[in-house]
């Protein structure tokens, strides 16, 4: 039987971060739309707080499972993290995109490092580095090349829309080890901020988002060591190696859907507040065509945001009982990435002139909320993955 009661832990855990997030996120938000590209100091407070899940460490060859609970995942470490960046979003998206060592690099590394590169890269704030100007969604269409030089790769290319860009300690940079053998020749590598060949060349402007720098890098020559790779450096037959790297969005679009949750959630309260400040009580037990238009919209509201949410957790929830997850977690992406901008610009419509100003956050969140359905692969992506997954179609029979 489902069971859609919250659990007690997450509820406890849920709790202590809304009181962060409307303590210190909810305060600084305006402030750091307004001074984009400026570090939020406030965040030091977050420094050594683990927001991404780790995976458990690989049990070495003749190791016993001495708790007896192989394949039983604590508590839920991803289901708890995406419940965690719910809530830190309803404060602001932007400054969580901020938050130190908590960047989508580090989602990355989390997915593929070996044991020993965790201990090398998992304190450090990552970010990860995929578009190309030439490769946007098809992230097979990768250009920017490694080439192993003895023990040392060499990295050439271009890649834009960094998030935390100018922040980060090091960078994961997808390249190409093999042109010819297409998808899967891309791997991914570990790029160390203060490398030779390896520089920032600017920051961006945003609609959104603006607490969280977002930049460009060029890697000329770029030398890292050999063991800064990811995963295999062998290119396997198919797009088997493609797929071991692809394996970082099954990690991250959850996330991103829990963060446009979060930012529709914000929406939600704020638009529930001033409908019943306006004197219209919201009654669940009317008919739904017997209702005025306010509330019919205000209601619609509120099931895409529960719908949102209940996609996001169920694959978080297939992560943490190692199932595989693609599907769900492009469902996931796809509903809540649409569903934010929809559910956002809905709240500055029946806001009507507190909608649109300055002086309040809603059009900061309808800005916001945009980016969710872009990045980590567009909503258009997302329903084309889940398309060929349920038709059973590979990428050359459906495009």
């Amino acid at each position: 039987m489902i069971n859609l009661e919250t659990p007690e832990y997450i509820k406890n855990l849920t709790s202590g971060i809304n009181n962060l997030a409307k303590t210190v996120l909810r305060p600084i938000s305006r402030k750091y739309d307004e001074e984009e590209h400026t570090y939020p100091k406030e965040l030091d407070m977050f420094r050594g707080m683990q927001i991404l899940g780790r995976p458990k460490k690989k049990k070495k060859e003749g190791e016993e499972n001495k708790s007896g609970s192989e394949g039983k995942p604590k508590k839920g470490v991803n289901l708890s993290t995406v419940a965690i960046i719910e809530e830190m979003c309803w404060g602001d998206a932007g400054l969580l995109l901020s938050i130190p060592n908590a960047g989508l690099g580090n989602a990355a590394i989390a997915a593929v490092a070996t044991d020993e590169q965790m201990e090398r890269f998992g304190k450090m704030w990552a970010a990860m580095a995929i578009t190309e100007p030439g490769a946007g969604s098809d992230s097979g269409s990768i250009t920017t090349t490694a080439v192993l030089d003895g023990d040392e790769w060499v990295l050439n290319g271009e890649k834009i829309f960094v998030t935390c860009a100018e922040r980060s300690d090091c960078v994961v940079v997808w390249a190409t080890v093999d042109k010819k053998a297409g998808k899967a020749g891309i791997k991914s590598f570990v790029v160390e901020k203060g490398r030779p060949g390896f520089k920032l060349e600017h920051l961006e402007h945003k609609l959104g988002i603006r607490a969280s720098d977002t930049g460009t890098f060029v890697l000329d020559n770029c030398r890292i060591p050999k063991d800064n790779i990811l995963g295999s450096p062998e290119v396997k037959t198919g797009t088997e190696g493609f797929k071991g790297v692809m394996k970082t969005f099954d990690n991250t679009r959850p996330l991103v859907a829990s963060m446009a949750t979060g930012i529709a959630r914000a929406a939600v309260d704020y638009t529930r507040e001033k409908i019943e400040e306006s004197g219209i009580k919201l009654d669940y037990s009317k008919n739904p065509n017997n209702v005025s238009s306010i509330e019919k919209e205000f209601y619609l509201m509120e099931a895409h945001l529960e719908a949102m949410r209940l996609l996001t957790w169920r694959a978080a929830w297939m992560a943490d009982n190692e199932l595989f997850n693609n599907t769900e977690a492009s469902m996931s992406k796809a509903k809540a990435g649409r569903y934010a901008t929809l559910i956002t610009q809905k709240a500055c419509e029946l806001l009507g002139p507190i909608g649109y100003t300055r002086d309040e956050l809603p059009e900061k969140w309808m800005r916001d909320s945009k980016i969710m359905d872009i990045f980590e692969g567009t909503g258009q992506i997302q329903h084309l993955i889940v398309a060929r997954n349920v038709l059973e179609m590979s990428s050359k029979e459906l495009k």
